[in-house]
């Protein structure tokens, strides 16, 4: 294992001396991308030094009992060549999940997008319960969260909102959560206390940069509007929000949380490139629309991939048949118990499946 992971700590070692080059650090982007290769690097050179420095510290064990008399100084020494040998299998079990390809994007910022399902009006008001439990997570993990376009219904729910949360690793954590969120509870809106089923979507894409496609003019429609609040009402009395359509694909973009004009066209182009990212990413591997369907599905109630139910106060994720019995704080924004759950499944299937290959 070592001989696997001493080529990143070389690769380590000169990204380290590259990146404080003054010529490097003149070019920005070259200097950021360096930067950022050598982050993803970290964890696995430490993994690496770690697993070097037992090694060593075996080779002095072995050294020692070969001349060692005295039985309880062996015995001594063959515990802690016992202890040696459990670190580091357990190290290059952490390793072998390192060394699985990485996620590009999965230091990225996020953005998130919330629609109501089936199910009316308990649909819009669970969507907002799904954006309230976003965006205590990403305090809870001291992010910053942006919201980009909210449409609100007059009792309180979400008819559509895209917000963007801004933090180091929010994609690697939030990337598991898009898919059909079912919600089963007396809605507000049931005066006779039956539970209902309702639904509502969440889709969930990295937030990107620098795109290698260019957005051209002529692809593009750009419309105004007055930013509304609940119920339809203006929140102010000029045309500041931005709609942006792109006419090849049909993707839309609506900014509306700015006051100005400006930084709402600047932050629905960025949601665009994303949104555009995505959608080529997609066509180049031929699987954009089964991506799409997989993500997103129809908003019916048998395309799940979480429920949460209120009179039993839990939740559970079909994907891993695993469930939590603390749905308020969960709901609160407690969420890193499913995310690690959902991760290290995610890790275990692609290790079974390289180790097949």
């Amino acid at each position: 294992m070592i001989e696997k992971t001493i080529n990143f700590k070389k690769r380590f070692d000169e990204l380290t001396e590259l990146i404080s080059k003054p010529e490097i650090i003149a070019d920005q982007k070259q200097w950021k991308k360096l930067v950022k290769e050598r982050a993803g690097l970290e964890e696995i050179v430490e993994a690496h030094e770690k697993l070097v420095k037992i090694n060593e510290e075996l080779d002095n064990i072995h050294a020692v009992l070969e001349n060692e008399k005295d039985k309880e100084m062996i015995d001594l020494f063959k515990s802690e060549e016992k202890i040696c040998h459990e670190n580091i299998e357990k190290l290059e079990e952490e390793i072998k999940i390192l060394l699985l390809p990485k996620d590009e994007n999965d230091d990225n910022n996020v953005i998130i997008e919330i629609r109501p399902g089936v199910g009316g009006e308990e649909s819009a008001l669970f969507a907002g319960v799904l954006m309230k439990m976003y965006t205590r997570y990403a305090e809870r993990n001291h992010w910053k969260v942006e919201i980009a376009d909210l449409s609100e219904t007059e009792i309180g729910g979400v008819k559509e909102c895209s917000f963007i949360i801004s933090g180091k690793g929010a994609y690697s954590k939030l990337k598991y959560e898009s898919g059909v969120h079912r919600v089963q509870r007396v809605p507000e809106t049931e005066s006779q206390g039956r539970v209902h089923t309702s639904t509502a979507t969440v889709a969930v894409l990295p937030e990107i940069e620098e795109v290698d496609f260019e957005i051209l003019d002529k692809d593009i429609r750009i419309d105004t509007y007055r930013s509304s609040g609940a119920g339809g009402q203006h929140v102010n009395k000029t045309d500041s929000a931005i709609r942006i359509t792109h006419i090849p694909t049909g993707i839309v973009v609506a900014c509306q949380d700015e006051r100005s004009q400006l930084k709402n066209k600047e932050r629905a182009f960025q949601i665009l490139k994303s949104k555009l990212y995505d959608y080529y990413k997609g066509q180049i591997d031929k699987e954009y629309k089964e991506n799409r369907k997989n993500q997103i599905g129809n908003a019916e109630r048998c395309e799940r991939i979480r429920t949460y139910n209120y009179p039993q106060g839990r939740v559970t994720d079909h994907r891993i048949n695993f469930t939590i019995y603390s749905l308020d704080t969960f709901l609160d924004g407690d969420i890193e118990e499913m995310i690690s759950n959902l991760t290290l499944a995610d890790q275990k299937e692609r290790l079974e499946k390289a180790i097949n290959s």
